[in-house]
């Protein structure tokens, strides 16, 4: 048997952290390999972030050619603007894919022109320095490496669900397979009120689908302030998506042994206008992820987790990212949440400074995720329904919670008090802030509304600077644009 091949540095999956790093290693001079069991650019490449984004898109294009007679535009039929959209989800899916394809190209040439060597196979620990890398033919090939970094990510919780396994695979979908259907859905039931639901559930509804969203707890978006969270059903509501809330799914059952058979979903409620079971061609599980470490053989390593969902392990870092064990890192989803794109390169970062910019400085100097950047702190991220739904720092209650002898103050408006979402007939949702009485910091703001996530950036930007709510209320911004709506928000602040 040949030696193992020994590396300085070794990437376990291509990610939006490991990736990046893997060429910062090359570039450092470390003999470097990045081994991936499937596609570079991991999830948000390929699964999450830019294909749903490009679907979304195509959502949006339907949704105002049904709208084209709100503003006096006809696209013929009975002159009234309401012709039929015909959506080819043929076209939509190729679209998607050809995205993919262009952001998984450049992911590969820079790998290459970095020097990074790519092997596309699955590894596992041998021990903390060596990995046993399985290959499609069947055999092994083993690797050592000094460094070793766990980018992994994480995949679709898959629900123990009794009658699962009676309904037609291929009408069982998660947020990977729902994205390669080359046809609408008659009827998609999603299971899961949080984001991802919510994305797929209004695409696709507007894409022709009849949609029903079953949501175990009382309200969409749990970790959303109750008000925005209401909002956002209301908005759904409107776009005919059906919404079940306090309703947990308990078996499945198909109407028939047809292939086709309608999909019978029996739920439970507390809600007793809801029915018993709700029936659909199509079933989508959006209900929760699990890391990818069940194959890499932790133990081996000696490395510690914690539990996830389904009885899954994240691996255990500190603020550095270090593992318990030295030389062993992770980045990205696989440690645990937040599971965010952004916070993932940010892990990169943290680690280029600390192994490759600054290797010898002590370790009470080096960077970490608590440090590295204040904007990591507030957590900034965006639900790309539409309108979007853009959030960062504190909700109302977690800061209530987290400073309880402050004086907080709260202010929420509507989107319809917004003069360009007015002009753009586009004023659904509201916008809301929560912010520090005595000293006018801001604290936390969400707008729910026409390019809500870029409405949160302006006001992410005046967080990072230490810009208060009154330089906001008072500064200059062009008219007529969604930043202006910054200038009346705090009209409307309110003792908490």
């Amino acid at each position: 048997m040949a030696p193992p091949e020994h590396y300085d540095s070794i990437i376990l999956g291509s990610g939006q952290a490991g990736t990046p790093l893997a060429s910062a290693c090359a570039r450092a001079g470390r003999k470097t390999a990045l081994i991936e069991r499937e596609h570079v650019g991991g999830c948000c490449v390929n699964e999450g972030c830019t294909p749903t984004k490009t679907m979304i898109a195509n959502g949006r294009v339907a949704h105002l050619m049904r709208r084209a007679a709100e503003y006096g535009v006809s696209t013929g039929g009975d002159g009234q603007g309401k012709k039929e959209v015909v959506v080819d989800m043929e076209k939509v899916r190729q679209r998607k894919r050809d995205m993919v394809d262009s952001f998984r190209s450049g992911n590969e040439s820079r790998l290459q022109a970095a020097g990074v060597e790519v092997i596309r196979d699955e590894a596992s620990f041998r021990d903390v320095k060596t990995l046993i890398v399985k290959m499609d033919s069947g055999e092994e090939a083993t690797v050592t490496g000094d460094s070793i970094f766990i980018n992994t990510g994480e995949r679709p919780a898959r629900p123990h669900l009794d009658g699962l396994d009676s309904i037609e695979p291929s009408r069982v979908l998660d947020s990977t397979s729902i994205q390669e259907l080359d046809h609408v859905p008659d009827h998609l039931v999603v299971l899961g009120g949080g984001y991802i639901g919510l994305e797929f559930g209004q695409l696709f509804r507007r894409l022709g689908a009849a949609v029903t969203i079953v949501q175990r707890g009382p309200q969409l978006l749990p970790r959303e302030d109750a008000d925005v969270a209401e909002c956002m059903l209301q908005i759904l509501r409107e776009d005919g998506v059906t919404v079940h809330l306090s309703t947990s799914a308990t078996k499945l059952a198909a109407q028939s042994s047809s292939s086709s058979a309608p999909i019978e979903v029996h739920v439970e409620s507390s809600d007793t206008a809801v029915p018993a079971t709700v029936t659909g061609s199509h079933l989508l599980f959006a209900a929760g992820r699990v890391p990818n470490t069940a194959a890499l053989n932790l133990s081996a390593a000696n490395t510690t987790t914690h539990p996830g969902l389904q009885g899954s392990a994240y691996v255990t870092t500190n603020p550095r990212l270090e593992t318990s064990v030295p030389g062993i890192y992770a980045l990205g989803d696989v440690k645990g949440p937040p599971a965010f794109t952004h916070i993932s390169y940010d892990d990169f970062r943290i680690l280029r400074h600390n192994l490759l910019e600054h290797p010898a400085a002590p370790p009470e100097t080096k960077l970490t995720t608590r440090d590295a950047a204040r904007s990591r702190a507030a957590a900034p991220y965006v639900v790309y329904t539409d309108p979007q739904l853009g959030h960062v720092g504190f909700h109302a209650a977690a800061a209530r919670a987290a400073f309880p002898t402050r004086h907080l103050q709260l202010a929420t408006m509507p989107m319809a008090y917004v003069a360009r979402a007015l002009e753009t007939g586009e004023s659904r949702g509201m916008m809301k802030a929560v912010v520090d009485g005595a000293s006018g910091e801001i604290l936390g703001f969400t707008c729910l509304g026409l390019e809500g996530g870029e409405v949160m950036s302006v006001v992410q930007v005046a967080m990072l600077g230490g810009v208060g709510w009154k330089e906001l209320r008072d500064s200059v911004f062009a008219h007529p644009t969604l930043a202006e709506s910054l200038n009346n928000l705090w009209g409307f602040l309110e003792d908490m």
